[in-house]
């Protein structure tokens, strides 16, 4: 789940004065040997955490604290962890310290504002995203939008979801999860042939699609009336996914 970061002043994310928009910590130069070691072992915990290898993670961000109790993306590795493994309680405080350690960071606040999402505090956490979406140093502004388009599902709200998983596609053509919600809020709302363009340009974007992407596909054209290409899909399915819930209600006929 969480493998998934000019100024400007802006709004802070809940109560307390605005926070400047700044370089996520770990692109700015180190300023002392402290420092220098702490990025090196938060860089190192990453490449653990990235293959899954969460106690050797957590090894490196213990050994980077150590070094440079400041460092807060040291303080977000531990978080993540911590995160990874449904720890929750552990994960908030070490999320916190990062966020007041560097609270215009957006990859920071993208990853603190998805787990407080994640939590049930989606009040809270969209604020976080969103400064993080709208951050020009952050590199990958997509990803915040998804999140807060998901964080708006939780919320129920469908209209200003799919407002964010547009602002996550112009930020990137090729999201093919902003690409795939939006095809499913559209063909909730009854917009079909809105569904099949987001669906089969999220297509478009992968070698192979997952089953639920297949499924989703394969419903909206059956609401279209397309019945050759929805037992094109059903033959796929069978080919690729014979095994699958969604190949099962395929066959069964219950595509709603």
């Amino acid at each position: 789940m969480f493998l998934s970061a000019c100024t400007l002043d802006v709004a802070a994310p809940g109560p307390g004065p605005a926070v400047e928009l700044v370089r996520p910590s770990s692109e700015l130069p180190s300023t002392s040997p402290a420092r220098t070691s702490a990025k090196a072992h938060v860089e190192l915990g990453n490449i653990y955490l990235r293959a899954d290898r969460n106690g050797v993670a957590l090894d490196e961000a213990r050994i980077a604290i150590a070094a440079d109790s400041s460092y807060a993306p040291a303080h977000l590795l531990m978080a993540m962890v911590y995160a990874n493994q449904e720890q929750f309680s552990m994960a908030r405080p070490s999320f916190e310290e990062a966020a007041r350690l560097a609270p215009g960071d957006p990859v920071i606040n993208n990853a603190y504002g998805w787990f407080l999402c994640s939590q049930g505090q989606e009040n809270m956490g969209l604020p976080r995203l969103e400064l993080a979406a709208r951050n020009p140093y952050y590199q990958t502004p997509t990803r915040a939008w998804t999140n807060a388009g998901l964080c708006l599902l939780r919320k129920k709200d469908d209209a200003a979801a799919e407002e964010r998983f547009l602002r996550a596609i112009q930020a990137d053509a090729s999201n093919v999860a902003a690409l795939v919600y939006l095809a499913n809020i559209a063909y909730r709302t009854d917009r079909l042939m809105r569904a099949k363009q987001w669906i089969d340009n999220a297509q478009q974007q992968i070698q192979r699609a997952d089953v639920e992407v297949l499924w989703l596909a394969t419903r909206i054209e059956k609401k279209l009336g397309n019945n050759d290409v929805v037992q094109a899909y059903g033959k796929k399915m069978r080919s690729e996914f014979p095994g699958s819930n969604e190949y099962q209600l395929y066959l069964q006929g219950k595509f709603e």
